[in-house]
């Protein structure tokens, strides 16, 4: 089972483990991600290309299904304004072993983050700017390259 969301709505990381826990495994692995206040930063607000975004998303959650046994994989991403503290995404992914679903949880986070199409902007008082991805972000997604 593959579940994928974009969307402007708070995330309920208890829904998402119901998601994923029926599969009836032996290991759940999660990553939550809360947006930080780097910096000053008072809000952050990410823009997305409808479809295209769900697809990139549903096409790594298929890559890691290819490279683990995963019974379960649920990532949910917000889009539109978000604060300080809010929760920005959310990884599940549900398999028999914890190596398994620990690997393919952090595949996913990497390449989701220099991957998806998302455009992220942070405001700081008057002060507008977008966002890159970092080189941190790059050298994590490229361990999972070959």
């Amino acid at each position: 089972m593959i579940h994928i969301r974009v969307s402007p709505d708070p995330i309920d990381v208890a829904a998402e483990f119901g998601r994923i826990e029926p599969a009836g495994i032996g290991a759940i692995a999660s990553f939550s991600g809360l947006v930080r206040a780097d910096d000053g930063v008072e809000l952050l607000e990410l823009e997305h290309y409808p479809g295209v975004t769900e697809t990139m998303l549903a096409g790594l959650a298929e890559q890691a299904r290819g490279r683990w046994s995963l019974a379960a994989v649920s990532v949910v991403h917000r889009v539109g304004p978000m604060r300080p503290g809010e929760r920005i995404v959310f990884v599940g992914t549900a398999a028999a072993h914890r190596a398994a679903a620990l690997e393919a949880c952090a595949f996913l986070i990497d390449r989701l983050k220099t991957d998806a199409p998302f455009w992220k902007r942070e405001t700081r008082g008057p002060e507008h700017r977008w966002v890159e991805a970092s080189d941190d972000d790059g050298a994590a997604a490229a361990r999972w390259t070959g």
